[in-house]
């Protein structure tokens, strides 16, 4: 397994992780509000379960957003390598490794530091379509594309 295939399964392994978890919890909490049904009355007992509700929409919305990123993650070829910086190349810029797919928390494979960025974020959409070698600024940084996997 080469270097652009390992930070994609680590990055599908922790999307698949947070749905299983979302998962688990909206479970637990609808287990919860059923067995609270059965046993209580009144003001106290409504001010619960709508909080539970609240809480059951609030990580619904989460494990939403963590499917799409799976979606996205799951259409790209981790062995496909191109010239021009696509949804799935890696690229070298700065000396930072850059995973150009979906917005997720920065990791460290083989000891390096890979940062997933969206292309759609303003980094990714000033690296979409170009090769190694082109430069642009961000917010008064200065980017060169060192290489593109």
């Amino acid at each position: 397994m080469n270097f652009k295939q390992k930070i994609h399964s680590h990055y599908l392994q922790m999307v698949q992780d947070r749905i299983d978890v979302f998962k688990d919890m909206i479970s637990g909490l609808t287990e919860d509000s059923k067995n609270d049904a059965k046993g209580s009355a009144g003001d106290k007992h409504e001010t619960a379960l709508s909080m539970m509700h609240i809480e059951q929409e609030k990580l619904t919305n989460k494990l939403k957003e963590a499917i799409a990123q799976k979606a996205v993650l799951d259409k790209i070829d981790p062995v496909k390598v191109t010239e021009n910086i696509i949804s799935g190349s890696l690229v070298k810029a700065n000396g930072i490794y850059l995973y150009v797919s979906v917005a997720l928390p920065k990791i460290t494979i083989d000891g390096i530091n890979v940062i997933a960025l969206s292309p759609q974020s303003p980094l990714g959409n000033h690296l979409m379509g170009n090769k190694a070698g082109f430069q642009f600024e961000i917010n008064k940084t200065h980017y060169t594309i060192q290489s593109v996997e």
